[in-house]
């Protein structure tokens, strides 16, 4: 005779897993009011100073100073 005890206890086990997956299901579905994947309402702001242009032209850099007439 064969031995079905193992067989009958992964049904039951399925079942059970089955039925906490349902309930996890239906639970998140009460804490998030159903909305799980709804539109939602993002609004987004970005304000920013205005770019400033570049010189139309180069600045030139200031002549060296001539040497100091100090040494003696």
């Amino acid at each position: 005779m064969a031995d079905h005890t193992s067989e009958r206890s992964s049904t039951g086990l399925a079942f059970v897993v089955g039925g906490l997956v349902v309930a996890v299901i239906v639970l998140a579905v009460v804490i998030f009011g159903g909305d799980l994947f709804g539109k939602r309402d993002i609004d987004v702001d970005v304000n920013m100073p205005p770019a400033q242009s570049a010189p139309a032209t180069p600045t030139e850099p200031a002549p060296p100073a001539p040497p100091s007439s100090s040494q003696q």
